[in-house]
């Protein structure tokens, strides 16, 4: 079996649909509603940011994507397909890494296609390409402790990507590391995704960094977690440090934190945008 980066090029899957999600948390008098009839939809390659104060569920929308959690109430599906619990065409990227100390980065990387029983010349020629691919060439045989934090989320997205997922799912990757970082960070996976289109859903309570990454940019509401905004981003791509000075991104910035100060009775209702983005 081999496994090409050139196999996962072209993204024509990973349409994400969310019908009226509610899902509710805890037990008896603990239990508490994190997030409220929540409806959007991703399209296949797209990149949306979720975006939305402490609390206010966007994790826990990122967990039932995964399937660790039930929905309380609607539906979530992949390409019309129910999520019923966890699967590799869902890859998930969390804050902190999660890679096995005891192994070097090829072999973190590979330990997918390694599990599905992709013979050892496959797999690590698979996770030497992904590698070079997320900028990691020449750190095949390091140690996760031998990298910076920035290299070690690389080495996550890698791990992630060389399973060929329909859908990245990010739970604020970048938010442990310094602000240069975190900079660096943000250009490096809009490379990434440059060059493998993968449907994202990117969940931030960064309004710039949201701005900077996306698509579009879903807004939540306090808990329960509501969608209050979802704005399509005018801003062509590449996109370059430079972006962030720009007037309409600073508007854009201006307007989100307005919605984000506004009390719970305030808020509109969302204004739902198409679901094609145009990329230029």
């Amino acid at each position: 079996m081999n496994i090409r980066v050139s196999d996962i090029s072209t993204q024509t899957v990973g349409r994400i649909d969310v019908r009226h999600v509610s899902i509710s948390l805890g037990e008896g008098a603990d239990a508490f509603e994190a997030v409220r009839d929540l409806h959007f939809a991703v399209a296949p390659g797209e990149l949306v940011c979720v975006l939305g104060p402490s609390g206010c569920g966007k994790s826990t929308l990122l967990g039932a994507l995964a399937g660790h959690l039930p929905v309380t109430r609607g539906q979530l599906t992949v390409d019309d397909q129910p999520i019923l619990g966890p699967n590799p065409d869902r890859g998930i990227v969390f804050q902190q890494h999660t890679l096995f100390p005891w192994k070097r980065v090829r072999d973190n990387v590979a330990f997918g296609p390694k599990m599905r029983g992709v013979g050892k010349a496959d797999r690590h020629g698979a996770a030497d390409e992904i590698l070079r691919l997320v900028g990691l060439g020449g750190f095949e045989r390091f140690y996760p402790s031998q990298l910076s934090g920035g290299m070690q989320q690389r080495v996550e997205i890698a791990r992630v990507l060389i399973n060929q997922p329909r859908v990245l799912l990010m739970d604020e990757p970048f938010g442990a590391l310094d602000a240069q970082t975190r900079s660096m960070m943000q250009e490096v996976l809009l490379d990434i995704w440059t060059k493998i289109p993968t449907t994202t859903v990117f969940v931030t309570h960064d309004i710039e960094e949201a701005l900077f990454l996306a698509d579009r940019v879903v807004v939540m509401s306090a808990r329960p977690g509501r969608v209050i905004e979802d704005i399509v981003l005018p801003f062509g791509r590449p996109r370059h440090a430079e972006l962030v000075t720009e007037s309409e991104f600073v508007r854009l910035k201006r307007q989100i934190l307005n919605l984000l100060k506004r009390p719970d009775d305030s808020l509109p209702l969302a204004r739902l945008s198409p679901l094609g983005v145009n990329r230029t």
